[in-house]
């Protein structure tokens, strides 16, 4: 591990049939200050996300058994996992092979054979997202005046929904009071990514408005 760093960058799970693809990446990675685990198939990533739950994951898009995609949806679909930003490590460029891969619940991609500056540019941005994302729920539920039944209907709704990362960092701002054009603004990105972000709030929330977003957000226990 590099000298520089005291404490592990984070966890990432690397999920990749290929020998040597695996050895390059948890070389570099473990360079970086990450602490890497290893899966060489989707059925043994599944494994090994019950027993830690990593920062991160990349992830060969195509696999014997589970693709890539098929092991992405059984994560987002895992209400434990659900928040785990997956990157796809893929040598199909398609347009159809990419959009399949957002539609599985990746975050984002990288075309094979990877280049590691990029691989590690990505992750960290990732990770640092998905670390915001989780303290903006603490912080909502730090936050939060509410108690009893009513609040604890609430935190059952919020942590059932399994929002993505960015949708609690939306959230949380929403429930702050911030406007769209502010939470554009604090987590650079267009005020149209802040409504499409919204309108899945919502949906997933079972509400429609932006104010009974931020009440329902705002009543989330600390319990």
């Amino acid at each position: 591990m590099n000298p520089k760093f005291e404490r592990s960058q984070g966890t990432v799970l690397v999920v990749d049939d290929a020998p040597d693809t695996l050895r390059m990446l948890c070389d570099a990675l473990a360079d970086e200050g990450y602490t890497v685990l290893v899966a060489r198939d989707g059925q043994q990533a599944l494994a090994r996300l019950d027993v830690v739950t990593p920062d991160a994951i990349l992830m060969d898009a195509v696999m014997p058994g589970l693709t890539g995609f098929e092991t992405c949806q059984r994560i987002k679909n895992h209400a434990a996992w659900s928040a785990i930003p997956v990157i796809f490590m893929t040598g199909l460029s398609e347009t159809a092979d990419v959009v399949a891969g957002f539609e599985a619940g990746g975050v984002d991609y990288v075309v094979k054979p990877v280049r590691i500056e990029e691989v590690l540019a990505r992750l960290t941005t990732h990770v640092r997202n998905a670390r915001a994302a989780r303290e903006a729920l603490r912080a909502l539920q730090r936050d939060s005046k509410a108690s009893g039944a009513d609040a604890g209907v609430d935190h059952c709704r919020l942590s059932e929904a399994a929002l993505t990362p960015r949708e609690t960092e939306v959230l949380g701002w929403l429930a702050k009071g911030k406007t769209n054009r502010d939470i554009a603004d604090i987590l650079g990105m267009s005020h149209r990514t802040v409504n499409k972000h919204l309108e899945h709030i919502f949906e997933k929330l079972g509400v429609e408005t932006r104010a009974a977003a931020a009440a329902l957000a705002s009543r989330a226990i600390s319990v």
